[in-house]
């Protein structure tokens, strides 16, 4: 993660912000910001929701307070303070006030791998124990995930191949990839 003040505040990045509002909120942060012409990503996940007596499928946050948009600090700085629950996350141990960011070609590729596949499964770094970790792999096919490279989670009794893609320190996602594209390393 990046942590150069003068940086951030010239050129465009991917700050990291923590959305304050609760889950049912109407207007949440990253709507918010994507209406005020901010390019915003959040990890989403579709959950089945009753509405009077219907059952309707929607996208929610899958970490709630999480969020990340590309800009400029002098262009974020002014919504940041007008708006009570949004924050920017702090990096731990880091200069007072130094808000995380990510680099453009991490955020880039975690956005590319999310969206080619349709079934995502997001975990914390925490969640993820050394007897997880498979072979490490590069992807060899003609679609967006052509030349990635990264390891194959082990999960039990799944025949499904996922690569873990990841945002250093913050999130990583395993997306389900085709056997015969795998190249081992």
């Amino acid at each position: 993660m990046q942590t150069d003040m003068s940086e951030s505040e010239n050129s465009r990045q991917w700050f990291v912000l923590r959305d304050l509002k609760r889950a049912n909120a109407k207007l949440p942060a990253y709507k918010q910001l994507a209406e005020a012409g901010f390019d915003v990503f959040t990890p989403l996940t579709t959950r089945i929701r009753v509405n009077g007596g219907k059952r309707m499928k929607e996208d929610v946050p899958v970490i709630r307070d999480l969020l990340f948009a590309h800009a400029t600090r002098s262009e974020l700085d002014p919504v940041v303070a007008r708006t009570d629950t949004l924050q920017y996350r702090f990096v731990r141990g880091g200069k007072y006030c130094d808000p995380m960011t990510v680099p453009a070609v991490d955020m880039h590729r975690f956005i590319t791998a999310v969206g080619s596949s349709e079934k995502v499964r997001y975990y914390q770094p925490a969640e993820i124990t050394p007897d997880m970790l498979g072979a490490e792999i590069r992807l060899v096919c003609d679609g967006p995930l052509d030349g990635y490279t990264g390891r194959l989670l082990k999960v039990r009794g799944s025949s499904r191949r996922q690569l873990l893609v990841q945002l250093p320190g913050l999130l990583l996602a395993a997306v389900e990839v085709s056997p015969t594209f795998i190249q081992l390393m």
